[in-house]
């Protein structure tokens, strides 16, 4: 399936990265990315698909409610641990289930609005946030870790990849 292959895709590139990063630059600021660590915009994008796997199972899903899990943005054999928990739920998936999303955006109160979505939505969703951030990813990766080998479309969305290639073919 598309969506299934397209998310393999991303977390596979990922694992990639942080396979190749020495532990302490995992965890190391980057002045460029004010001070933040590839391990925390690791642990946030992880979080996201964690807490698409929990609410698939009850059916709501709430990106705010994630765990901010201190030892995925500290050491890398966790984040990729949980970059294989969530690729083994998503292989696991074909089928398209309704499900209900909690959004809250004000910031003196916690009530929610409930959102009818599916599990293809927000999975298509978080595909777009992971190459979000590991275009971010990037930027801090060339300061705290050049002796990283990048994938040719780490942090590049598809269709940004389409449209390069055709203004290329129409030169």
């Amino acid at each position: 399936m598309q969506l299934s292959d397209a998310c393999t895709n991303i977390l596979d590139q990922l694992a990639n990265i942080i396979g190749q990063l020495d532990e302490r630059d995992f965890a190391r600021p980057s002045v460029a990315l004010s001070n933040s660590t590839i391990g925390q915009h690791s642990r946030h994008t992880l979080e996201f698909f964690l807490c698409l796997e929990q609410g698939f199972q009850k059916g709501v899903v709430n990106y705010d409610k994630r765990s901010h899990d201190k030892l995925i943005e500290s050491d890398k054999f966790i984040a990729l641990n949980a970059i294989s928990q969530v690729r083994e739920f998503i292989k696991g998936q074909k089928e398209d289930q309704s499900l209900k999303l909690e959004v809250g955006y004000e910031r003196d109160n916690e009530d929610c609005i409930i959102i009818e979505t599916n599990y293809f939505r927000e999975l298509t969703y978080n595909i777009e946030h992971a190459v979000h951030h590991m275009a971010i990813m990037k930027i801090g990766l060339r300061e705290i870790a050049p002796y990283v080998t990048f994938p040719p479309d780490f942090g590049i969305a598809v269709s940004t990849m389409r449209h390069n290639e055709a203004m290329a073919t129409a030169r």
